[in-house]
């Protein structure tokens, strides 16, 4: 079998088992699980082999004509370098263990056909994506994805966080996606083709008429799709989502897709300056405000949720300074320990037996009681924080290193400032990355909260798919630095002296640190009885808000309780803990920006409508209808009445008309 016909199978298998499984799902209840697990695990070992095939070396092209259109053509075509072959192989392996992981997850859930199918056409829409070398049949699969994680965000449809939270994603992400559509096509009539090949080629040979424009409107979409600011609000609301799902989008689908779209057509980007630069303060905006909001959030998905968007902003931040082999490196490296975090969290949460919330402060004797979790966790955490030698340390290094030599004049695909606005908030992230990572390790496994009920030992499978994962993201770092820079186009992604120590440094420093404050946050609270710490003289405004939260918040089973106020957060942010914690107020101004005015003008007409259009409509049928009761009077059918009115009317004809003769 040909390594093209591989290709065109690695994404058509999720979408042939969505389809069957929607068909059979009520029908045939027992096929549902095969038909969710066996085709992902196909497509990841079809992936595998197509990688294996393509390794690293020229890019696989194929492509048949879609469709006649007069002008621009669109065509079926593929794209394989080495870039798509790895970012197949992960979302395949992350799609398949999310699959299993669900069996075990959503066993006892009414709509898990459905769920299972939908998450087959979420992983189909994100294959064709990377596999696509055509930028409509790519923008087909960008789609998809959009109303797959509509419905998949919206899986506990009941509750009116989960509705929110999947309409807010569809429209933020949607008015992205307007702009994104209008820089497709002026990048198509441009280039006079969208296929990428010769978009690039284009672009070499200096073709483009708009690069500014037509990169300034493809970020606008880059950043709904991969929740960079200011875009990026959808993100943690989508956690009201079912935790797999979570997974899925953070890992390897929805996010990752604009920086690979990005990464795939670069010097579309660096064609412009100006685009560069707005790329580079996006990212940084991005990484250091995400940083921060995960230090102050108290749901350890949500934590979790700000973090992707600050590893996100890395990814962009390597794009910013002409480097998509760091960037893509960290996407392959995020994609294992951010899976393994989100599962991790999905086994704390299925132990608490709630749908969705893990509230830290609430949390208490974990590690004895979710081991699995405790130790792979502990591990993604560490790859997270980049602590050497786990994976992330080797990608995220690699940022560093591209924003380092952008910084200093040592690379030519991106300007200097870019490289320093990146470097600079790359370095802040780093220290605030390992300071949040050790605030959720400490309370979700040292925490004092009160103590959720015991569900018992999780199913195998969940803990199964913790280990899987646990291994590319202990191991794959120190190996693909050395393996990986063939495929992606020979960038060096070696670790540099100056940025590891720097970055390491920072690192230890900001989980020392976030260790201290918690420790004597404990010893403050020792003080106090758990659940009157409000009422303490010492409590400050932080606590007393985090109480208030806390007594609006859903409870683990049909229990509330209070919180641990031995937070570290609290203390390292300070006043601006309150501001980190709703994520800087963003919402409330995007509010008052966009939906009060709309609101507003929607009431305006719905006012015109009614009162003043609606006016003119009564008016037009009363008048008709007064005639016509006027004229229902004159028919009584009375004989008599008739006659004296033919009586009268001959009188008055008769004296007009001698009143006209008189006048003659």
């Amino acid at each position: 079998m040909t390594t093209t016909t591989l290709a065109v199978l690695v994404p058509l298998l999720p979408f042939l088992g969505a389809v069957a499984g929607l068909l059979l799902g009520r029908t045939a209840p027992g096929f549902v699980r095969p038909l969710a697990v066996l085709p992902a695990l196909a497509s990841f070992a079809l992936a595998v082999l197509v990688a294996a095939r393509q390794g690293g070396g020229p890019a696989i092209d194929a492509a048949t004509e879609l469709t006649p259109t007069g002008s621009v053509p669109i065509y079926l075509a593929l794209h394989i370098d080495g870039f798509a072959a790895l970012v197949a192989v992960l979302v395949g392996l992350v799609a398949g263990c999310v699959q299993i992981y669900s069996t075990g997850y959503l066993r006892d859930d009414p709509r898990y056909s459905s769920y299972a199918a939908l998450v087959s056409l979420f992983t189909s829409a994100m294959l064709l994506v990377v596999y696509s070398g055509d930028l409509i049949v790519l923008l087909v699969g960008w789609e998809v994805m959009g109303i797959c994680s509509y419905f998949l965000v919206g899986h506990y449809w009941e509750t009116p966080e989960a509705r929110a939270a999947s309409l807010k994603a569809f429209l933020v992400t949607k008015l992205g996606d307007v702009p994104f559509l209008i820089g497709l096509f002026a990048l198509g009539t441009d280039a006079g083709s969208f296929r990428i090949t010769r978009i690039l080629g284009t672009v070499a040979g200096g073709g483009l008429h708009h690069p500014t424009l037509v990169a300034l409107l493809l970020l606008a979409g880059v950043a709904g799709k991969s929740a960079q600011f200011p875009l990026h609000t959808w993100l943690p609301d989508a956690m009201a989502g079912p935790t797999p799902v979570s997974a899925l989008i953070h890992a390897a689908t929805m996010v990752a897709a604009g920086v690979y779209f990005v990464a795939r057509l670069l010097p579309v980007f660096q064609a412009s300056s100006a685009a560069m630069v707005v790329l580079a303060v996006m990212a940084a905006v991005t990484m250091a405000g995400s940083a921060v909001a995960a230090l102050a959030q108290d749901d350890i998905k949500r934590v979790l949720a700000y973090s992707t968007i600050g590893q996100l902003g890395y990814m962009t931040g390597a794009l910013a300074v002409g480097d998509r082999g760091a960037a893509v490196f960290h996407l392959l490296s995020h994609g294992a320990f951010k899976a393994l975090l989100f599962l991790a969290a999905g086994v704390i949460i299925h132990a608490a037996g709630t749908n969705s919330l893990a509230a830290m402060s609430r949390m208490s004797h974990l590690r004895d009681r979710v081991p699995d979790a405790y130790w792979t966790m502990t591990v993604a955490l560490l790859a997270l924080a980049a602590v050497p030698p786990f994976s992330g340390f080797f990608s995220k290094e690699s940022v560093l290193g591209a924003a380092e030599r952008a910084a200093t004049g040592h690379s030519g695909h991106a300007p200097g400032a870019a490289g320093w606005v990146v470097l600079v908030s790359a370095l802040l992230t780093a220290l605030l990355t390992a300071a949040y990572a050790m605030r959720l390790w400490l309370l979700a496994f040292r925490g004092r909260g009160a103590e959720a009920p015991d569900h018992g030992r999780q199913p195998l499978v969940m803990n199964a798919v913790l280990w899987v994962l646990a291994v590319p993201s202990l191991a794959f770092g120190g190996l693909a630095f050395r393996l990986l820079p063939d495929w992606f186009g020979g960038g060096d992604l070696t670790p540099t002296l100056t940025t590891s120590v720097l970055g390491t440094g920072l690192a230890l420093t900001g989980g020392i640190v976030t260790y201290g404050a918690w420790r004597h946050t404990t010893a403050r609270a020792a003080r106090a009885p758990l659940g009157a710490v409000a009422a303490h003289p010492e409590a400050d405004a932080g606590v007393v808000e985090a109480e208030a939260i806390a007594s609006h918040a859903p409870a683990y089973g049909d229990i509330a309780y209070a919180p641990d106020p031995a937070d570290p957060g609290r203390l390292l942010l300070g006043p601006l803990h309150r501001h980190a914690a709703v994520g800087f107020h963003l919402d409330a101004v995007y509010s008052a920006l966009f939906v009060r005015p709309v609101l507003a003008g929607a009431s305006l007409v719905r006012f015109l409508d009614r009162e003043v259009v609606e006016t003119y409509v009564r008016g037009a049928g009363a008048l008709p209808r007064l005639l016509g009761a006027a004229v229902r009077r004159a028919q009584t059918g009375n004989v008599q009445t008739y006659v004296s009115a033919l009586l009268a009317g001959t009188v008055v004809l008769a004296v007009a008309a001698v009143l006209v003769a008189t006048g003659a």
